[in-house]
């Protein structure tokens, strides 16, 4: 069978059109009314919920067989390969770094006018809660995406859930690189169960301000029937990429960079826009020469067929426009000047420039964050950074001068909208000296 075959933008269907820019966006709908009974139970009884849950890998499970011990951590060090436990400490030492550098002025004031000092300080939130999967994947490396941003961005306790397996034993990649990234606490709990368990706390878990991480769309259904009581990240689906590329772009570099996406997951997404026909044909070669012999071709097959795209431009400029429309969660810039093009890029959740850049290397050590808006919502959110840890209350100081010369507005808007006492606690400082 043919992988791909290259289209022409401008020959598009609006269905086809549409098909490519919607890829795999989950829909909760059918699931949300069942995870939110899920979390409500977990208000109302704690952890008796997830203990019954659990029950299936132990049966005289407690309360306690929830939480992660220090010998478990001890064990998990003891399993984990060598060359991984150095490689977790590389990559959060470079993500540390980023986003450290990410922080910006804990406050800042001006003088709006004369007496009038208003400014805003930041302050981090104090307990976070980290979701991170652990049943048919393990990635320790969304471990330290999560955590190690709330870490720089100073909150004060950081809980980490992951989904247990028989016997209540969590991955042991997961522990080390939670104990790594600076977790303060880690509970075996997943799904709607850890949400539901961290958004109201319960007697084994604390309750969280904010809860973050990647997960499956019972977690994304959770977490919206809990979003209010916390504050959650922005919505996350499938993996996805677009790789916007010109001539001087290498056909099998190309290939490899569109499969490492695709092998993902079977609904993820991988798309190709370049202005030159010659480029779009031998990709789709390449394409198909390497998948007959690559591994997962199980997954990547219908990430393919039914969420991917090879997108021939007539010029760069309408391969930007439909890269700023298709607004991708990992965005490749593989062209002769990446970085004339990347004041023209208006939405992604993060951008990969030149040859040099898959994705993978974002994905794992190059500091930046991979935990990422898809499914277009790389047009109103960012990546998790510190600034997803971090609230700013404004302040202001007023002398009496500076009353003076707000004190009539506010008299008259607070009266004109039928507030007359927030007009009279004014007034009274404006007469006090009459």
């Amino acid at each position: 069978m043919t992988m791909l075959t290259p289209e022409h933008i401008s020959d598009l269907s609006p269905d086809r059109r549409q098909a490519i820019m919607k890829r795999s966006m989950e829909d909760v709908s059918a699931i949300y009314e069942d995870m939110r009974a899920i979390v409500m139970d977990i208000r109302n009884r704690g952890d008796a919920v997830s203990v019954e849950h659990y029950g299936k890998f132990k049966p005289d499970i407690t309360a306690g067989d929830i939480v992660v011990r220090p010998e478990e951590i001890e064990r998990a060090y003891e399993v984990v390969d060598k060359a991984v436990v150095t490689g977790l400490r590389f990559a959060a030492e470079n993500i540390e770094r980023f986003h450290r550098a990410e922080l910006e002025r804990d406050m800042w004031s001006m003088e709006v006018l004369p007496g009038v000092l208003a400014g805003r300080i930041t302050r981090p939130m104090d307990v976070v809660g980290c979701y991170v999967p652990g049943r048919r994947a393990f990635y320790p490396s969304s471990v330290l995406m999560t955590i190690v941003p709330a870490r720089a961005a100073g909150v004060e306790t950081v809980i980490v859930c992951t989904p247990p397996g028989e016997g209540m034993v969590a991955n042991p990649a997961t522990l080390v690189a939670a104990d790594i990234a600076g977790a303060d606490r880690i509970f075996k709990i997943g799904g709607p169960w850890a949400v539901g368990s961290m958004a109201y706390g319960t007697d084994t878990v604390p309750k969280a301000d904010k809860i973050v991480g990647p997960g499956n769309k019972y977690v994304t259904a959770a977490k919206m029937a809990v979003f209010g009581e916390v504050d959650i990240d922005s919505p996350a689906g499938p993996s996805e990429s677009l790789i916007l590329a010109d001539e001087t772009a290498d056909a099998h570099l190309m290939a490899l960079d569109f499969l490492s996406q695709a092998e993902h997951d079977p609904d993820a997404a991988a798309v190709l826009v370049t202005p030159c026909a010659e480029l779009a044909e031998r990709v789709c070669e390449e394409i198909e020469r390497i998948f007959w012999k690559a591994e997962r071709q199980e997954i990547i097959e219908p990430a393919l067929r039914n969420n991917s795209a090879v997108l021939i431009a007539t010029d760069m400029e309408e391969a930007v426009a439909f890269t700023n429309e298709y607004a991708a969660e990992h965005l490749q810039v593989v062209t002769s000047e990446p970085m004339m093009l990347l004041p023209r890029i208006k939405h992604a959740g993060s951008i990969f420039l030149g040859p040099n850049a898959p994705v993978p290397v974002g994905d794992y050590a190059s500091g930046t964050n991979h935990v990422l808006p898809t499914g277009q919502c790389a047009r109103m959110f960012s990546g998790l950074s510190v600034d997803d840890f971090l609230k700013r209350p404004t302040f202001q100081y007023l002398s009496e001068e500076g009353l003076r010369h707000l004190g009539k507005t506010v008299i008259t808007l607070a009266e004109a909208e039928g507030l007359p006492m927030h007009a009279e606690t004014v007034r009274a400082r404006l007469t006090t000296d009459d």
